[in-house]
Order: structure tokens, then C-alpha cells, then sequence
């Protein structure tokens, strides 16, 4: 590396979590990985013992991080439902019930204009070549960036509406809203 070439930046993306102590390369790497991986395998993306790897992930696992699943070799694969549980509990720490609820009204708003734009309950239900097909301005790229738009918002209002009740009952307020 050259002098005048920066050691402060963040490390290259193939190895994101080289400069992290194991613990942190074995959660890194957990976050990446979309399929269940046996300990070694684990331990063979991020360098180090199987048994430290196996350590870890078992940990991870009683926390609710991976889940474990018995076989041999066993597996681990990442629990989704604990980030979501994660997201949402930081966002009803980090935000007010009134908050909450005016970003579930404005996610509502968006999704309701969705719904009467492609006249649909959800982005499933719309056949985007058909829509095409039918205007004369709008390109596949166009709905499809709509659909997948109203998707997230769909999923991000659900979120926040249950960031919003969590909130709502740790504060002592009706839930309602």
C-alpha cells in the first residue's frame, strides 16, 4: 500500500470482517451467509478453529441469533425473525407512539395510492407486462420499481405499526390507533 493511500477506511468487501476479533467475523459472516453452513464451513470463511466456530455459533444460537438445527454435521442459519424482533424493538425505543403513528399514516397513504394507481390490494396481484402493455408512459422498469416500492412500504408499515403498539403498551397507552 502506498503511503499516501488511506488506512482508515473500511476494509474491501470481500473481506468486510477481516480486522474483527472471531466473535465478530463468525456474526459478520452469520449476516451473509442465506443458507444453513455446518460450524467448519463457518470456520473456513472466517479463518479460524472449527470448535471456536462451533462456540460461538452455539452461543449465538441461545441467543436467538442462528438457529441450530440437530443433524450431523449440524447446521446453523441466521434467524431472521430475531432482526425483525431487533428492528422493531429499536424502533419503539427510538421514537415516540405519535411518531410511530404518523409514519404508519404516511406508509398508508403510500400504499393506498398504490392500490388505486394499478387498482390491486397488493403488488402480487398486479401483471406488470399487462400495465405496460396498457400505457403509453410507463416503461417494465417503472412498475416494477412501483411494485417493489409498495412491497417495502407494506412491510415497513407493518413494522412500525407494531414498533407503535409495543410502544404504546410499555407507555401505558391504548394500543389502538
Amino acid at each position: 500500500m502506498a503511503d499516501s493511500e488511506s488506512t482508515t477506511g473500511p476494509p474491501p468487501f470481500e473481506d468486510a470482517f477481516s480486522g474483527e476479533d472471531v466473535e465478530q467475523r463468525i456474526y459478520g459472516t452469520v449476516l451473509q451467509t442465506r443458507e444453513p453452513a455446518t460450524g467448519s464451513e463457518i470456520a473456513e470463511r472466517v479463518d479460524c478453529d472449527p470448535k471456536t466456530a462451533r462456540k460461538y455459533l452455539n452461543w449465538f444460537a441461545d441467543l436467538g441469533i442462528v438457529t441450530h438445527h440437530d443433524g450431523h454435521p449440524a447446521t446453523y442459519e441466521r434467524n431472521d425473525a430475531y432482526f425483525e424482533w431487533r428492528r422493531i424493538n429499536q424502533l419503539a425505543a427510538d421514537h415516540s407512539v405519535e411518531d410511530l403513528q404518523q409514519r404508519v399514516r404516511e406508509l398508508t397513504t403510500r400504499i393506498t395510492d398504490y392500490e388505486d394507481a394499478y387498482d390491486a390490494r397488493t403488488p402480487a396481484a398486479v401483471d406488470a407486462v399487462a400495465v405496460v402493455e396498457a400505457s403509453d408512459e410507463r416503461t417494465i422498469d417503472d412498475v416494477y420499481s412501483d411494485l417493489a416500492d409498495w412491497a417495502t412500504a407494506r412491510e415497513e408499515r407493518e413494522r412500525y405499526e407494531r414498533a407503535r403498539q409495543q410502544r404504546a403498551s410499555t407507555d401505558g397507552e391504548p394500543a389502538s390507533g
